[in-house]
């Protein structure tokens, strides 16, 4: 899957269309899920071109790396979830049903959340 700039994530990182804004930085941008899965449902993208963890992780430079992470640790800590417990995911590829070719983490908090997904 190559990077496709005119997928929703990169218009709303130009401006091009509104989120809810939970937290923003130099290197991410955190904002509430349009379609919530829990009742705390944010997403947290880095701001460069990345379309999956993997590519992040070999395109993306040491300081934007560190730097995405610690965003998305403010935002954990901005949402007061440790306590409760929180689910944080990624989905990678058509097999994963990643719906948004631009890297991102769901933070999916609120409930219980159950068991993990085992195939």
């Amino acid at each position: 899957m190559s990077y496709d700039s005119s997928n929703i994530f990169a218009k709303i990182l130009r401006g091009e269309i509104p989120c809810k804004k939970v937290y923003e930085d130099d290197f991410a941008l955190a904002f509430h899920d349009i379609q919530p899965q829990a009742p705390i449902h944010v997403l947290v993208i880095p701001k460069g071109p990345y379309v999956s963890y993997d590519d992040f992780i070999a395109s993306a430079d040491d300081v934007e790396i560190v730097g995405f992470y610690r965003a998305v640790t403010k935002v954990i800590g901005q949402l007061d979830i440790t306590a409760g417990g929180y689910r944080l995911l990624s989905n990678a590829g058509v097999d994963a049903h990643q719906s948004v070719p631009h890297f991102h983490f769901h933070i999916l908090a609120g409930k219980d959340l159950g068991a993990k997904l085992l195939a």
